[in-house]
């Protein structure tokens, strides 16, 4: 019988071989055991929800659910469950989204195998570890250095551009979806998409911002 209980852990990765080969490495680990392996979202909640891990490793880009509402879920069904992002991307765009969602830690893909399990020990006991390059985006963020390079036009996809100039105008997420003929709840999803890669906290900012960019004018109104 083991002294000390084992580290449990959920790997999700779309990827077959970065699955088989986290979980091979970590195997070799003998304080840390992997409890399940999704390569969905869907997949991924339910087994945090049936295996409550200590650790959930989590990659950002996957087909359907992504990593920010795989991180979200999981914390729900699995409070005490601590994720590490690990993925090969470390855009704004994808690291200030997963920490509000409620990553502890956010690896990139290029990282030491022994990272891994060191960022997994750490996880368990509270302590965040973040990539270097994540963490300059954080200080530079910080800083305010991205502030006037951030383009609307070069982050927000055509249709969050579109919902962006409606939001800009005032009125509802019901009439935005009317207009678009989408789903209200898309219009959410799209309307929380675009404060996220922006970095607004709500819609008056982001009506500011639009306006103040150029994203929309009273001519095309």
């Amino acid at each position: 019988m083991d002294e000390y209980p084992k580290i449990t852990v959920l790997i999700v990765d779309d990827h077959a071989v970065v699955r088989q080969g986290i979980q091979t490495f970590l195997e070799t680990n003998p304080d840390i055991q992997v409890v399940g392996v999704a390569d969905r979202g869907p997949k991924a909640v339910k087994l945090a929800k049936d295996h409550t891990p200590h650790v959930a490793l989590v990659d950002m880009v996957m087909p359907g659910m992504d990593g920010v509402e795989v991180t979200r879920q999981i914390r729900s069904v699995s409070p005490h469950t601590k994720v590490i992002v690990f993925t090969s991307f470390h855009a704004n765009e994808y690291i200030f989204p997963a920490l509000r969602a409620g990553a502890l830690s956010y690896l990139l893909k290029d990282c030491r195998p022994e990272e891994i399990a060191s960022a997994i020990r750490k996880a368990v006991r509270g302590e965040a570890v973040l990539d270097s390059r994540v963490a300059a985006c954080i200080v530079h963020d910080m800083q305010g250095v991205n502030d006037d390079s951030l383009n609307a036009f070069q982050v927000l996809s055509d249709r969050e551009l579109e919902v962006l100039r409606l939001v800009a105008t005032g009125i509802s997420n019901l009439e935005i979806a009317e207009r678009l003929v989408i789903g209200e709840s898309t219009v959410k999803t799209h309307v929380g998409n675009i404060l996220n890669k922006l970095h607004l906290s709500d819609r008056t900012q982001a009506a500011v911002y639009a306006w103040a960019t150029g994203v929309v004018h009273k001519e095309n109104l």
